[in-house]
């Protein structure tokens, strides 16, 4: 049996999970999500808790077990939590600057570049370095986040770049002189 699939998933007081033919709706204080339902797996939720059960022990039945716990676990963290990432920005004249739902990103190029963020997620700019992109889905996210560091990875010299708040960049010495 799945170590992961088998652990009930607590629900908080707030949210509503509702299981439908091939959809799961998690309703709470942040917002609404779905997660697909897939055949093989039967959610049942009981007490504030769900659990997930599969229909026999084959390799896809138990691929989809701990799967789908997990995608359930996530909207239920979402819709009560949320979910964020942070990016830095480094470079001497590099900035961010959060225009409603735009995204302006002065990286280097001749021109700033402009991001729009897709429905559901919300950007906060701190300063002109950090930028906070934040929603109740966990995938579309990190999605965000990497869309937006792939605009200037940090190169490996002097480190400029939009990178993720807690990244490690692994530097070059350079040229050597003579």
């Amino acid at each position: 049996m799945s170590r992961i699939g088998k652990k009930p998933i607590d629900i908080p007081s707030g949210v509503e999970v509702t299981v439908g033919a091939d959809v799961v709706s998690v309703k709470g204080p942040k917002g609404t999500i779905t997660t697909p339902v897939h055949p093989m797996v039967s959610f049942t939720v009981a007490d504030n808790v769900v659990e997930v059960k599969r229909s026999g022990d084959s390799r896809q039945e138990r691929a989809q077990h701990g799967l789908h716990r997990s995608l359930l676990s996530n909207c239920i963290e979402g819709v009560s939590k949320g979910f964020s990432k942070t990016l830095e920005v480094v470079g001497v004249g590099y900035k961010v600057n959060v225009q409603g739902k735009n995204i302006v990103l002065n990286v280097g190029f001749s021109h700033p570049v402009n991001y729009e963020l897709p429905a559901g997620i919300e950007a906060n700019a701190e300063g002109n370095t950090k930028l906070t992109i934040s929603g109740v889905d966990k995938q579309l996210v990190g999605e965000v986040a990497a869309q937006l560091r792939r605009v200037r990875p940090p190169e490996p010299y002097k480190g400029k770049g939009i990178k993720y708040i807690d990244e490690q960049i692994r530097r070059k010495a350079g040229k050597s002189g003579k």
